[in-house]
């Protein structure tokens, strides 16, 4: 069996898709189309777990994709989804309502270590597999006045967390133990090995 020539990448993320440029692996896009409500897939169950959750939403994402693209007669190949939670302790904070619910959110992570879990999965066929990356962060404290110049920034705007790891937040990281791409949004380990598994060529 020969390697698929490219993934589609059923994400809005600029981020993932250069990822996946950086391993050598050719993206197309499998976005949804306005009629789709694609936001509703991320809604939170009451008392869910953060690693349930983003594996659930992954999941979700996929199958959507994968009607997606039966439905638009594309060529088959196989998809790529990703879904990134940030978790402190078992609450799940996900993207920013707005201002002042971005400002609660990195009030909670100053000074603290929070979890950044990301999920992968990748079909081919009727087949799909999932792997989960987790990893910590570590805050230092922030004052008041520099969360109030982060969220005026706008950054922290469809972001799980309140933040991006490469903004301008990445001077508040102490520590951080895992994968950096994970956190990024796309960790490429674990994507380069669903990749393989589905036959799509990754030159390294």
């Amino acid at each position: 069996m020969s390697a698929a020539a490219f993934v589609y990448l059923a994400s809005q993320s600029p981020r993932r898709r250069e990822l996946l440029a950086q391993i050598g692996v050719r993206a197309e896009l499998l976005l949804a189309d306005a009629d789709e409500d694609a936001e509703s897939l991320e809604a939170e169950i009451a008392g869910e777990l953060p690693a349930t959750y983003v594996e659930r939403v992954t999941r979700a994402k996929l199958a959507a994709a994968r009607r997606r693209l039966a439905l638009r007669a594309l060529p088959e190949a196989p998809i790529l989804c990703a879904d990134t939670t940030v978790a402190l302790d078992r609450r799940i904070l996900g993207k920013p309502r707005d201002a002042g619910d971005a400002a609660r959110t990195l009030a909670l992570l100053a000074g603290r270590t929070h979890r950044v879990i990301t999920a992968v999965a990748v079909s081919a066929g009727r087949r799909s597999r999932l792997l989960a990356s987790v990893s910590r962060v570590r805050f230092a404290p922030l004052t008041a006045r520099e969360i109030d110049a982060y969220v005026a920034s706008g950054q922290p705007f469809g972001k799980a967390g309140a933040y991006a790891i490469q903004s301008a937040a990445a001077a508040w990281i102490s520590r951080i133990e895992g994968s950096y791409t994970g956190i990024m949004g796309l960790p490429l380990h674990e994507t380069a090995t669903l990749l393989r598994w589905a036959g799509v060529a990754v030159p390294l």
